[in-house]
C-alpha cells in the first residue's frame, strides 16, 4: 500500500483530507475508520471540513453507524448538523441513535425542524419519543442537558441482584456514564443513591435500602445553567439526579456538560456581539447564509450611524467654524462608549448571575449614574486639560471637557440599563445593547460637544 495512506504511521500527512478522499474512492471503509481514529478531534473536524460535499456523503455512506457516531462527537454540533442534514433521513438516523442522548438532542436542536422531525421518524419509536421529550426542555436548564443513560433499581433488591444485573448488561451498560446507581419506588420517585464502591463490601445478601444514601442531592428540571454551575461548584459529585416537580427521576447532568454548555454561551455571546447572527458561522457553509447573516447585523448599523451622522449635520456650521472641534468627536464618543460598555459587561454579569433583576432599574441607575458622574469628571478634566495645552485656548477645553463628562454620565448610565430593559423586552442583552449603546453614545457625543460649541462659538475662533 501507497506510504501516505499507512494507518500505522506514527505521525499524520500534512493534508490528511487527500488521503482521506483515496480512502474513500478505494471504498475501503475498515482503514478509513482506523486513519481517522487516530486523528485529534481539532484535525478531524478540519479534514471532514476540506472534503466536497459529496465525499462527506460517502464517507457516512461508507462506515458503520457506530463508527460514523465516533467521528461526529468529535466535530462541532453545528458541523455535525449539516454533515447529518445532507444524509437520507434513515441513515441519519442510525447514526444518531448511536450517540448519548443528551448529544443526540443537540444536534436535532441545530437542524431545521423538518429535517428533524424526518430524522426521528426513522428512530426507534420509544427513542423518538424520548428524544422529543428532552427536546421540550430549554437548552440551558437542567432538562436541556441531562442524560438518560443512567442505572436505577428497586430498593428492595440486593447487591447480589444489581452485581447479576451489571454482569448480564455488561454490553449495554458499557457505554453509560456509570458513576452512581439510583434507587427509586415504584412511581419513580428518588428514594436513594449507591456509589460504585459502595456494592464492593457489604454482603452480597444486603438490601439496597439498608446501605444507600437517603435523601440524596438532586436538580431541578428547569434548572438554568448558573445554577447547575453553582451546583457543581459547592458539590464534588461526577454526577447529579434530575428529578421533576413530583420526585421522579428523569435523567442525570454530568459536570462536563455544564462546563461545554457555558463554553457555548460564551461563543454565542461573542459571535453576537461580533456581529454572527444566528449562531456559529464556518467557512464551508453555503456562501448565501454566510453572507446573510452578516448583513443583517452591517445593514444595521448603517442605519445607526446615519441617526448619528445626522446629529453633524445639523450642527456643520459650527464645525465648519471650528474644525479644531473634528479632532475631539470621536474622542468624545469612543471614551464614552467604552465607560458605557464596561457598564453593559457588568450588567450581563449580574444577570447571568442572579445577581440582578429585569425590574431592578432604579437600582441600577442610581448605582451606575453616580459612577458614570465620578469617572466623567475625571476624564472630562484630563481631555479638556490635553485641549487647552494644545491651542491654548480655556474655552475649547471647557467645550470638551463638558461634552465628554456628559457624555460618560449618559452612556455609563444607559450601558447598566440597557441590558435590565432589553431581558424585560425578551430580548437577547448580549446581541442588542452593544450597538444601541454605540449609536446613543455617537450621537450624544457629538450633540454635547457642536451644542456646547455653538453656545460660545465667538470664543471658539
Amino acid at each position: 500500500m501507497d506510504t501516505a495512506l499507512n494507518t500505522s504511521s506514527t505521525s499524520l500527512p500534512e493534508r490528511p483530507w487527500e488521503n482521506i478522499q483515496e480512502l474513500i474512492e478505494a471504498g475501503d471503509a475498515s482503514l478509513l475508520f482506523d486513519f481517522i481514529d487516530q486523528m485529534s478531534p481539532t484535525e478531524t473536524a478540519r479534514a471532514i471540513s476540506r472534503l466536497s460535499a459529496e465525499n462527506q456523503g460517502r464517507l457516512f455512506q461508507l462506515l458503520t453507524p457506530s463508527d460514523a457516531a465516533e467521528i461526529i462527537e468529535d466535530i462541532s454540533d453545528a458541523q455535525a448538523a449539516d454533515l447529518i442534514e445532507e444524509l437520507p433521513p434513515e441513515q441519519a438516523a442510525a447514526i444518531l441513535e448511536e450517540l448519548d442522548s443528551d448529544h443526540l438532542v443537540d444536534l436535532l436542536g441545530e437542524m431545521d425542524e423538518e429535517d428533524a422531525e424526518a430524522i426521528l421518524g426513522q428512530m426507534n419509536p420509544e427513542d423518538a419519543e424520548e428524544a422529543r421529550q428532552f427536546m421540550a426542555y430549554p437548552t440551558d436548564t437542567a432538562g436541556g442537558l441531562m442524560v438518560s443513560e443512567f442505572l436505577i433499581f428497586p430498593a428492595g433488591l440486593t447487591i447480589a441482584d444489581v452485581l447479576k444485573d451489571l454482569q448480564d448488561n455488561r454490553e449495554t451498560y458499557a457505554d453509560y456514564h456509570v458513576q452512581y446507581f439510583y434507587v427509586c419506588d415504584e412511581d419513580q420517585r428518588l428514594i436513594g443513591v449507591l456509589r460504585m464502591h459502595d456494592l464492593l463490601f457489604p454482603k452480597k445478601s444486603a438490601s439496597l435500602d439498608s446501605i444507600m444514601i437517603r435523601n440524596p442531592l438532586t436538580i431541578a428540571v428547569e434548572s438554568r445553567l448558573d445554577e447547575l454551575r453553582d451546583f457543581f461548584e459547592d458539590h464534588d459529585l461526577f454526577g447529579a439526579p434530575v428529578v421533576d416537580s413530583d420526585g421522579r427521576m428523569v435523567g442525570v447532568v454530568l459536570p462536563e456538560s455544564v462546563e461545554e454548555a457555558r463554553r457555548e454561551r460564551t461563543d454565542r455571546q461573542f459571535l453576537g456581539l461580533s456581529g454572527i447572527i444566528g449562531g456559529e458561522e464556518f467557512r464551508t457553509m453555503p456562501l448565501f447564509n454566510r453572507a446573510g447573516r452578516r448583513l443583517s447585523w452591517l445593514s444595521l448599523n448603517i442605519v445607526l450611524n446615519i441617526i448619528a451622522a445626522s446629529v453633524i449635520a445639523v450642527y456643520q456650521d459650527t464645525l465648519a467654524a471650528a474644525i479644531t472641534l473634528a479632532v475631539f468627536l470621536p474622542m468624545v464618543s469612543d471614551m464614552s462608549g467604552c465607560s458605557g460598555n464596561q457598564a453593559v459587561a457588568v450588567s450581563m454579569r449580574e444577570l447571568s448571575l442572579g445577581l440582578v433583576r429585569p425590574n431592578e432599574l432604579l437600582r441600577v441607575m442610581r448605582k451606575e449614574s453616580l459612577l458614570g458622574v465620578l469617572n466623567g469628571l475625571a476624564l472630562g478634566m484630563l481631555l479638556g486639560g490635553v485641549a487647552y495645552l494644545w491651542k491654548g485656548n480655556p474655552y475649547l477645553g471647557l467645550v470638551v471637557g463638558g461634552a465628554l463628562a456628559a457624555n460618560t454620565v449618559v452612556a455609563v448610565t444607559l450601558g447598566g440599563l440597557l441590558p435590565l430593559l432589553l431581558k424585560r423586552m425578551k430580548m437577547d442583552p448580549a446581541l442588542v445593547s452593544s450597538p444601541l449603546l454605540t449609536t446613543v453614545t455617537d450621537m450624544c457625543g457629538f450633540f454635547f460637544v457642536l451644542s456646547f460649541a455653538s453656545a460660545i462659538l465667538p470664543k471658539l475662533v
